[in-house]
Parts: structure tokens; sequence; C-alpha cells
């Protein structure tokens, strides 16, 4: 009797399949390996301060005794924080959509420009500089000091251009020499001056270096006789250059004060009007008989305009707004300007043959077609100014910290700024973390149904 041994075998291909899954399984411990390092730093830096703000948010501000929601019912009573939201809010609705339409308009203009790269690299050069440089830089062209803050010098200097300006701020007269002030500021003689007579009007105040180039002595002036049917006199700085002289006389080293406007009244009406020439001399002619006041209006002593308060309470969050237009200007525009450059040339050409002029190209064409472009750029800066800090913690001056914070610097102010509440500071956070996901979750669904 033959035994017949049969070797058990695999089914054809066995081997291979599990050759795959060995690979399989090395490619992705590879693949995790790779990985690790990063989801490490992703653990640490991200998920684990998000879960300890939010377990911290539950706790008062030592941290010791839970206190449920007490947290998050503060920070709605706080006026502080009902601040700092008001003022994200008005983050969110004005710098995303004028930083996307400025973008939108510079993107189509540069291509019309014949220095179009040269152009781009200057509105995209800010955004290579740190928020604190861009702050410090605008905290100083913001100063209110004219001789500091360019802006306001600008504006003084276009101001002074169309108003002028008074040459003798800091004027005033003496009391008991014939002048007596008015409650606008102004000055008058205390007694009236009939034609024919005159008038000497001395001030102090004025420092000799400070007059006006081309002032003259004001005593050859002062001895000139009125004619019958004018009123003559000297508006001079009662002061003598090394001491000496009279008070209350022209003095012969004493100089006049040009360009000072004086006025005639009458009945508390002016008459007449004039202006002082270099050695301070001014006349009323053609005067009738009757008792005269010689007037000099406010607008002699007026303090020179100073301009704009830009970090006032008022201003201060729009100035603010403005630096962060000027940083990311650059970013809108290279982003829409490269969604624009794919735009099919067919419809535009197409569109221009059919008649259409470039604003309805615009506006029917260009905007519709970018309209995806323009959704991520616009969702990407709304993310962008809701965790908004180190441009309003610099340039805002300290006296009006409170006027310009948002929800980042509160969290900070309450949290490490002087508050030391990390309970009240972690709730903040946890209401920024929650403003925040929805615009990032509706970026990442546009990005994924951008790839499909």
């Amino acid at each position: 009797m033959t035994a017949t041994l049969v070797k058990e075998t695999s089914p054809p291909g066995t081997g291979l399949v599990e050759r795959a899954r060995r690979s399989r399984r090395r490619a992705r411990i590879v693949a995790l390996l790779f990985v690790f390092p990063a989801l490490l730093l992703l653990g640490a830096l991200v998920v684990y301060p998000v879960l300890f703000s939010i377990g911290r948010s539950f706790f008062d501000a030592s941290g010791t005794r839970f206190v449920g929601g007490d947290n998050y019912t503060e920070m709605f009573r706080d006026p502080a924080t009902l601040k700092a939201i008001r003022n994200t809010a008005i983050w969110v609705v004005v710098a995303p959509a004028l930083l996307t339409g400025l973008g939108l308009i510079l993107a189509v203009l540069v291509e019309k420009v014949r220095w179009a790269t040269a152009f781009k690299l200057l509105l995209f050069m800010p955004m290579a500089v740190s928020f604190l440089a861009a702050g410090i830089i605008f905290r100083l062209a913001y100063d209110e000091d004219p001789h500091k803050g360019v802006l306001n010098a600008a504006v003084v200097g276009v101001h002074d251009a169309f108003k002028g300006t008074s040459q003798y701020p800091t004027a005033r007269a003496r009391t008991g020499f014939g002048l007596a002030k008015e409650g606008d500021g102004s000055y008058r003689t205390d007694a009236g001056v009939q034609p024919g007579g005159s008038v000497s009007l001395g001030l102090v105040g004025v420092a000799p270096k400070d007059l006006p180039e081309g002032a003259r002595p004001a005593y050859p002036a002062a001895q000139r006789k009125a004619a019958a049917d004018e009123v003559r006199g000297v508006v001079y700085l009662d002061f003598t250059p090394g001491g000496g002289g009279v008070q209350g006389k022209v003095d012969r080293r004493e100089s006049g004060l040009p360009e000072m406007r004086v006025e005639a009244v009458r009945d508390g009406r002016t008459v007449a009007d004039a202006t002082t020439a270099a050695d301070g001399s001014f006349r009323f002619t053609g005067l009738e008989p009757g008792s005269y006041t010689v007037k000099l209006p406010a607008s002699n002593f007026a303090q020179p305009y100073q301009g704009v308060s830009w970090l006032g309470p008022a201003l201060v969050t729009p100035a603010i707004i403005g630096a962060y237009v000027w940083i990311w200007t650059g970013f809108a525009m290279v982003l829409i300007g490269a969604g624009l450059s794919t735009l099919p040339r067919d419809a535009l050409e197409a569109a221009r043959m059919d008649g259409a002029n470039e604003w309805q190209i615009f506006r029917r064409i260009t905007v519709p077609l970018l309209a995806p472009v323009l959704t991520v750029v616009f969702v990407t800066l709304l993310i962008n100014v809701m965790k908004v800090f180190d441009l309003v913690y610099i340039i805002a001056p300290g006296d009006v910290q409170e006027d310009a914070t948002v929800l980042a610097t509160q969290m900070w102010l309450v949290s490490f700024g002087g508050g030391n509440n990390q309970g009240l500071g972690s709730a903040l956070g946890v209401l920024l973390l929650l403003l925040v996901v929805p615009a990032m979750v509706f970026n990442v669904r546009r990005f994924r149904g951008s790839q499909r």
C-alpha cells in the first residue's frame, strides 16, 4: 500500500498580498515618524493651550476655586470688555472690506501701469515690516506735535496756507495802561479817540527773538500827527532790550509789531480796519466826527493751529485701522492680482467687441469671475483682524488704550497687564476662539471645494 503525500499549497498570489500589506504598514510607520514632531509641536503649542484655557476659564483669578460660568457673565458686564467687543466689530466690518476693495482696484489698475512689478513691490514692502516696527512708525507719524508727527505737519501746513496763523499767540496788554481785555480775547482802548487823535497800544509777552523779520522801531511812527479826518496809532512791544524805558510810553529802542489787525469801532460796529506796518503804525482815514474805540481783535492772539488729535479717543481706532491697511494692502493686491491673471482673456475681449466699456467689464465680468478669490482674501483678513494685537497695543497711548482696545488686547490686559485675572482672561480667549473658528471652517471648506 502506497501513501501519497499531498502538500498543501497557498492560493496563488497570497505572498504578494502579504508583502504589500507589510509595505503599507512600514510606509504608515515611516509617515507617522515624520509627522510625529509636527504633531507634538501642534499639541504643545495649540491643542494644549486651547484645552487649558477652556478649563482655566471656569476658575477664579487665583485658579484655585471653581466658579463655573461666572467669568463669562462677568465678561459681558464689564464696560471695558463691551468696548473691546464694539471695537472688534468695527475692525471686522471696516478693515477686511476696505482692504479687499483697495486690493481689487489696485490689482486691476496695476495691469495698466508700465512698471507694474516695481509698483507691486512698493505696495507689498510694508508686509516685510514687523507689526512692532510699523506700530512705532505710525505712533510717530500720528504724533500731535506738528514738529514730530508728519501727518499733523502736513495738516498744519495746508491749514496755515489757506487760513493763516497768528504771529503773537503769547502777547498781552499791561493792566492799567489804556487797554482792556474783552471776553472773547480781544483788547480795546479804555477811552475813545476823536479823528485827528493818536493812540499808542503797548503789548508785552513777546520775546524779542520771536519778532517777525523786518520789524522796525516804533518811535518814529509814534511821533507822526494825524490829519483832521483820521486816527493814527502804533502797536508796539512795550519792552526795551537791556532794561530801561518807561512803561506805557514808546521809547526809542522799542519795536513795532507788524501784521497786527486793528479795528475802529463806533456804536458797537466796526467802521474801519487796518493792518500795522513794519514799524507797528496804522491809520484810519475818512472818519466822520465822533468818538471811536480802537480794538485789537482776538485773531491777533489766537493760538497756532495744532492739527488733528489722531490718537485721541474719537479717532484712535480709525487711525490704527489706517496703519493696518497700509501693511496689508499689498497682500490683498498680490492675491487678487494672481487671480486676475488667470481670468479667460477671450471673455474680456468678447465683451469689448460687443461694445462694453471698461466699467461694465469690471462690474459684470471681472468681479463675478474673481468672486472665489475675493472671498478667500476677505475671510483671511477677517480672521486676521479678529486677533489683531500688536498695532493696537503699540500705537494707542496709555490714556486712550481703553478707547482703542480690542478683544486680543483686552485679554492680555486682563490677564497680565495689571488685571492679573487669568480666569477672566481665559474666558476672553475662549470667546475670541469661538468667533474665529467659523471663519476658519469656512475658509477650509473653500480650499477643499477649490481642490475638487
